[in-house]
């Protein structure tokens, strides 16, 4: 049986989680924690052999937290689990220590799916995330995007970099109003003065120029 820890900052998620990996009959949820800051006293507490990772928390994000991992004997393995489907994030993923990456959006075949992969000794990564490592891999361009979302991003307001930085941090209209003390029309009048500087067509494309441009 393996034993899995889920950590995402959104009980609903965690739920949602909880039901999806109930169903299998080879895993099972010992504990779930909400920030990334309580992710060891629960391995501590619960063992588990895998631990299913929100990449975006409050007070410390999925990527430290994995990387802080690395020097735990025998530290269970971590899948990443983020909204955003981007080559930063991914590639600092990998980097501190993931042996998995998935967007939440993933069917539940595929999460469980993964979780069975890592556990047996291999990677998981949707489709999709193999092809931006491989692209990322064959590309010396990295720098130059950055310096470009710089570029970009030196063209916001103050108030419209606050903006984009929540954005990016996933966090909704009224979440982003109650952050800065603005209204919500006032938010989404900074976010679409934005989006058109960036060039941006969503909110998706804003969180990955903030990521690119270091605001985060």
């Amino acid at each position: 049986m393996t034993r899995v820890l889920l950590v995402d900052d959104d009980p609903l998620v965690c739920g949602a989680l909880e039901t999806m990996l109930g169903s299998a009959d080879d895993l099972v949820v010992v504990g779930s924690v909400h920030d990334g800051d309580e992710v060891i006293e629960a391995i501590h507490r619960h063992r588990p052999d895998i631990v299913l990772m929100d990449v975006r928390m409050s007070r410390q994000d999925g990527i430290t937290t994995t990387a802080s991992l690395s020097s735990m004997a025998a530290a269970p393995k971590v899948i990443m689990l983020t909204t955003f489907d981007h080559d930063d994030v991914l590639m600092r993923a990998v980097h501190a220590g993931a042996s998995g990456f998935l967007l939440k959006t993933a069917s539940p075949q595929e999460i469980i799916g993964a979780v069975r992969s890592v556990a047996s000794g291999h990677g998981a990564l949707s489709a999709r995330s193999a092809g931006q490592v491989f692209r990322r891999i064959q590309s010396d361009d990295a720098a130059e995007q950055r310096r470009a979302a710089e570029a970009l991003v030196s063209t916001l307001t103050e108030r419209e970099r606050d903006v984009v930085r929540l954005v990016a941090k996933e966090m909704t209209t009224a979440q982003i109003a109650a952050e800065l003390f603005l209204g919500e029309a006032t938010v989404k009048s900074h976010l679409a003065r934005a989006q058109d500087k960036l060039g941006a067509q969503n909110r998706v494309g804003v969180g990955i120029i903030a990521d690119r441009a270091g605001l985060l």
